[in-house]
């Protein structure tokens, strides 16, 4: 594996790079980076194709901008359309998603479709474009009615930032436990009161679940401590103008080859009760050749159950 810089869209990205052959830029979420790509890095490579895990802008190696506005939707997917088009000239990419990874990727197919071959999206499904602003409807739903949703909270700049760099190692082993797959039902609170912090009432376990090691545990906690975490919470800060540039995209549809990947005890699946994936993602990708989800996993797909996300990818991959 090495490690190289990649211009694009006036910024550079760090990524891992290993392999050759046709590219898969995978692409990871939040609070994560390259590294969460680290199951899938090796046998994506030994399949034939070059693998990229990219550190997303505001994350880790990678630059990060100072305004809200510079994480945007439309600047995101600009970065990937770009990195692809500078590791892979003249030919279009696969690209994998993660969390907010999974709509970079979806929209990023989107909005600039010569430059993706295929898209695959992990816990998060592509459900069209957006009728409404996404906070629009979460508001009515939890803040009009005095509950808490950590997307709201994170809207006041600095200060879900200065909660999470308080104690970057307690803050990343609290937010990831509590979404994992291992988490017992209620360990993410359903009543909390819109005015509470984000870490508020979540255990920090001892031991971790062993798919999250000690060394990977320090990895984050260093990329995170160099680079804090307002690049991250940013990309929640624009909901508004990321609904106004998806609407010129209105009647197109994501017409490459799909796939989608999930956890059956992902809350942010849960979020769609009786929704089954595949019914709700159909009408609006085609070429979905594929909806599966694994049971006992939660939030963190990959690097929870990367032997079950790698049997499915692959085949996939080889079968473009």
């Amino acid at each position: 594996m090495r490690f190289i810089s990649i211009p694009t869209n006036g910024i550079a990205l760090r990524a891992a790079v290993q392999g050759s052959g046709p590219l898969v830029l995978l692409v990871h979420g939040f609070p994560e980076g390259w590294s969460s790509w680290r199951h899938q890095l090796g046998p994506i490579a030994e399949a034939g194709f070059t693998a990229c895990a990219v550190d997303v802008r505001g994350y880790g190696g990678s630059d990060k901008p100072p305004a809200v506005a510079d994480y945007s939707l439309e600047a995101i997917t600009a970065d990937i359309a770009g990195a692809a088009a500078h590791l892979q000239p003249g030919a279009p990419a696969i690209l994998v998603g993660h969390d907010w990874g999974a709509p970079i990727v979806w929209n990023t197919a989107l909005a600039h479709p010569q430059q993706v071959r295929a898209v695959a999206g992990l816990s998060v499904p592509w459900t069209g474009i957006a009728k409404v602003p996404f906070l629009e409807p979460i508001r009515a739903a939890f803040t009009a009615k005095g509950r808490f949703f950590y997307q709201v909270y994170f809207q006041d700049e600095g200060v879900a930032e200065a909660e999470l760099e308080a104690d970057v190692r307690a803050s990343l082993r609290k937010f990831v436990y509590a979404i994992s797959g291992d988490a017992p039902d209620g360990t993410w609170p359903k009543n909390k009161p819109h005015g509470a912090r984000l870490l508020d009432g979540l255990p920090d376990p001892q031991p971790f679940p062993a798919w999250w090691t000690q060394a990977d545990e320090d990895h984050f906690v260093a990329e995170f401590t160099a680079s804090g975490f307002r690049g991250p919470l940013n990309r929640y800060r624009n909901h508004d103008r990321d609904f106004a540039w998806q609407q010129q995209f209105a009647g197109r549809q994501i017409t490459q080859p799909a796939l989608f990947i999930g956890g059956d005890r992902d809350l942010a699946l849960r979020m769609l009760p009786g929704v089954k994936p595949e019914e709700l993602m159909a009408p609006h990708l085609p070429g979905l050749r594929g909806a599966h989800m694994l049971p006992g996993i939660g939030h963190w797909t990959q690097q929870e159950a990367p032997a079950a996300v790698n049997a499915l990818l692959l085949p996939w991959l080889k079968g473009l």
